[in-house]
This record gives C-alpha cells, structure tokens and sequence, in this order.
C-alpha cells in the first residue's frame, strides 16, 4: 500500500515534471512542432515601428523591445483550441519572432498527465491569479489569450453572431493589464488571422458553456477535416501591435483603477488598428472585429 501510495505522489509532483527535464529533452524543438508548422502556413508580421506614442507618458520608459525582455504577449483570439498561442510558444522559428515566453494555461489542463507533464517542461503557468504574479514577480516574459476559453463559445454559430465577423472577450477582462500595471511590464498586443478557422463547433445549449465558465472547463463538440478532430490546413497570420508601456502603478485604489481602464482601452484601440489595419492582406476585407 505504502508502495502504491509512493508512486501516485511521484506521478502527480515528481522530478520528471522539472522544468530542467524539458531543457534536457528540448520539449520546445521536438521535430512535431516542426511537422505542425509545416502542416500550416505559419506567418509573423511586426506593426510595432516606433513602439506606443504615448509611452513617454507612462513612467517615462519608452523604448525598443527586445525578444529577451519581460513582457506580456495578449494574443487573440483563443479560438476552439488555443492554437494561436501554443504555436506561438512552441517552434523555434516562432521563438524567433515572439521570444521564449512561459504560456499561461487553463487550470482544467491539470486533468490530462501528459498534458500536465509537458506543460510543466515549459514552464506553463497556472491561469491563476496567485500563478501569474508569482511568474511576473520572478521576471518571466509570459503569453496569454485574455479571451480565455470563454471565447471558445463566441462567434458563429452562436445566436446572434454573423459567420463573418471575428469575436474578441475583451470588455471586462481587464486583469492581464492590472498585472501589467502591478509589475511594471508592457503588454504587446497580438492578432491571429486564421486562428478560428482551424475548427469548428456545434453549438450546444447555453447551460453547457455556463457550466463550463463555472467550471472553468471547456464542453465543446468540435470537428475539422473530413468531420474528425483535425484541424483544417489554414495560414496563421500574426500581426505584432505597438508596445503598450504601463504607467507607475498608483497606490490610491481609485487612481489605480482608472490607470487600467485608460491602458486597456489602450489595448483595445491597438488590437482594432492592427486588425483593420492587415485584414486586407489576409483576404478578409469584409471582415469586422467585434471586441464583446
């Protein structure tokens, strides 16, 4: 007993779920990445000459990024499976655009021992609040879809929604820049062109996509080709917004809360701009980003 008792513990928290494995088994250039990335069109491009104008004002911190420095990547959007973050994440050739970062993952993928495993080789961090303020305080460069899995049951065929148009959870997700204005770190806004496209969905009754809010665990029925769970050959075009610099966090609540609101409009106003801004050379001209 004792014995079976030993190794579910090293199961769940062993040594092998060290971050220091996953540098020794090069997790992040396994030629599957490199075989995904052949599978798509995997394209990034930077709409960030002369970083934000407005940086100046923010704590007087305005300057060139570099792919080594602390940041916040918000990539949007989420789509069915975040694929548009973790191909962000993953192959060398994204590391060269992106940076290394950690990504930060849904709690729910704790569920999955494989899954949980690899995560950890790459340093993922915990979607939490607590997770995330302890990776920024120790100086990590993080990515994240603030759209969440939330945004997985946004957009076509959901009622109310138009098969042309892109969906963004934007409005009250607010608390990547409370942790950027916190710790001091920039945010650079991210837009995925294609990354909704690689799958779809049956829409389900909406007590499922409470449920999984609630829960914090995506119910999605989901196909691609040929009505299996592959996902569809599509070109994933990242377009790199401005760097949004944060102002001097204020210890007056009141006048912190207005910082967040003033930077997260901000990053919205960003988001649209390279949006409309690259949509044409997507093919998606008639297209209209709807930040919900």
């Amino acid at each position: 007993m004792t014995f079976v008792v030993s190794a579910a513990a090293l199961a769940v928290a062993g040594p092998h779920r060290s971050k220091r494995v996953g540098l020794f088994l090069n997790a992040r250039r396994w030629r599957l990445w490199k075989a995904w990335m052949n599978f798509i069109a995997f394209e990034v491009v930077s709409d960030q000459v002369g970083d934000s104008s407005d940086g100046a004002n923010y704590g007087g911190n305005r300057r060139r990024m570099n792919k080594e420095d602390q940041a916040i990547l918000a990539v949007v959007p989420h789509g069915i499976f975040p694929f548009a973050l973790a191909f962000a994440a993953l192959p060398e050739r994204a590391a060269a655009a992106f940076g290394e970062f950690r990504p930060v993952v849904a709690t729910a993928t704790s569920l999955f021992p494989f899954v949980r495993t690899f995560l950890a080789w790459i340093g993922a961090v915990d979607a939490s609040r607590a997770a995330v303020d302890k990776a920024l305080s120790g100086g990590a460069r993080i990515g994240l879809a603030p759209g969440g899995i939330a945004e997985m049951f946004e957009g076509y065929p959901k009622p109310m929604t138009h098969p042309d148009d892109e969906y963004a959870i934007l409005k009250e997700r607010k608390g990547f820049i409370r942790m950027a204005i916190k710790h001091g770190v920039p945010v650079i806004p991210v837009y995925c062109f294609g990354a909704t496209k690689m799958l779809n969905r049956l829409q389900l009754p909406s007590i499922v996509e409470n449920i999984s809010k609630l829960l914090r665990i995506s119910f999605c029925i989901f196909f691609g080709r040929w009505g299996l769970p592959i996902p569809f050959r599509t070109k994933l075009l990242y377009v790199m917004g401005k760097t949004l610099f944060p102002p001097v966090a204020s210890q007056d609540d009141s006048v912190f809360r207005q910082q967040v609101e003033e930077m997260h409009v901000r990053f919205c106003q960003e988001l649209r701009r390279i949006f409309e801004r690259h949509k044409g050379g997507y093919g998606w001209e008639d297209k209209t980003l709807r930040l919900v």
